[in-house]
């Protein structure tokens, strides 16, 4: 076998459901036994027994859920618990997304030269591995950055970087705030003045109840016509198939064992979240599929070592197992609607369990919130891999969201 390193993949594998075929440069697996040669493979179907997988893990999650008397210290202070999490887990456990300037070109385009003023903020900025790599890149002096998270120990992560003491162009600004605030924008940052919003990993650490106060507030930062650029997790990834009991805080909604929340959305979930309404036929629905250095995006996303996780059943595993992973298969999905209006999409298929469910709040106008529509979809999509340890032959199946929504 060649272990020769491959290239980087340069251009997202984006394939919109109304092209006749996928973007020019996806890799086709033609032949299972090439399986172990390549860093990735775009389109690869999941096997046929995940539904069974799934089924499995969710049916021993439902049977040692979070007991209800518990619940709610889970949820008090959820800040305190990030804080604890970097300060146990230094900056350089995170990897810079360098992914970002494939799939988001609002970023790239903000960075050039000759883009003029241009204002981008990162919620949830963790360490700072997004704005970082933008501003590392960046040849645009009138770009500000600012970035801002509910943990004051991953805001100083931030501030002391170099790149923060010493811009090299541009400007960057980071501060503790919440966006569930009830208490109005960050210092710095009036209603209407900014160009892009970056959601990575944000979203799923929220409670339901408060996702329609961070919608408000994302809403009102932007101006008319700005992107709010968004990747968080999918239903049934493997992360989510991975938790044992005592973690199940409701359908869909985990508490990890440092205490940090996170909740794993469905397609429709976000169009109801950004547009208050489900997918239209006619919006723009794509796949999106790319090689990317896989490490804790948001800490946790590609930590096999988290003690939240256990094996998953039907997968692979010796137990105790660490799952090292040098190798990024990916697969498609596609939406379609039928005659009753209802979404039909790979996970509906034979290969996933129907997967139907929208949280009850997003079928209820939002509190302080202003009415929907608020936005429109530029992108929604999956990026659904099959991540490979190509030494040990192990095979993960990973499920992420990804979209791209412009205000109205």
């Amino acid at each position: 076998m060649d272990d020769t390193e491959p290239k980087k993949k340069t251009t997202s594998s984006v394939h919109d459901v109304g092209a006749e075929k996928p973007p020019f440069g996806s890799r086709f697996l033609t032949d299972d036994a090439d399986v172990w040669s390549q860093n990735a493979w775009d389109h690869v179907p999941p096997p046929d027994d995940q539904t069974e997988i799934i089924a499995k893990s969710l049916a021993k999650q439902r049977l040692a859920p979070v007991p209800i008397e518990e619940k709610q210290k889970y949820n008090d202070k959820p800040a305190k618990h990030w804080d604890n999490f970097y300060r146990n887990n230094a900056s350089n456990f995170f990897r810079n997304r360098k992914w970002l300037h494939n799939e988001f070109p609002e970023l790239v385009a903000a960075t050039q030269a000759e883009a003029g003023p241009t204002t981008i903020a990162e919620i949830g900025c963790g360490a700072g591995n997004s704005v970082f790599p933008l501003l590392s890149a960046n040849s645009n002096p009138y770009l500000s950055l600012y970035a801002y998270d509910y943990s004051t120990h991953a805001v100083k992560l931030v501030q002391t970087n170099p790149l923060y003491t010493s811009t090299p162009v541009g400007s960057i600004q980071a501060a503790v705030w919440d966006v569930t605030s009830a208490n109005g924008l960050p210092s710095g940052i009036e209603p209407g003045t900014v160009d892009v919003v970056i959601l990575v990993f944000v979203m799923s650490a929220l409670h339901p109840d408060e996702w329609g106060r961070a919608i408000s507030n994302i809403h009102k930062m932007l101006k008319p016509g700005g992107v709010a650029v968004f990747r968080d997790y999918g239903r049934y990834d493997l992360t989510q198939l991975r938790f044992k009991g005592g973690r199940l805080l409701e359908d869909n909604f985990y508490i990890r064992g440092d205490k940090t929340r996170v909740y794993f959305f469905e397609l429709d979930e976000l169009a109801w979240l950004f547009t208050g309404s489900r997918v239209a036929s006619t919006q723009k629905t794509t796949d999106t599929t790319q090689v990317m250095e896989e490490s804790g995006d948001d800490g946790h996303a590609d930590n096999p070592m988290s003690d939240s996780l256990s094996p998953t059943p039907g997968i692979n595993q010796e137990p105790g197992s660490v799952l090292p992973i040098d190798t990024v298969l990916s697969s498609a999905s596609t939406v379609t609607q039928d005659s009753a209006g209802t979404l039909r999409r790979e996970e509906d298929s034979p290969t996933f369990p129907p997967s139907t469910c929208v949280h009850p709040n997003l079928l209820l106008p939002f509190p302080g919130c202003p009415l929907h529509p608020l936005f429109t979809i530029e992108q929604l999509g999956v990026d659904r891999r099959l991540l490979v340890n190509r030494k040990r032959q192990l095979k993960m199946y990973r499920v992420w969201m990804q979209g791209r929504f412009r205000k109205l």
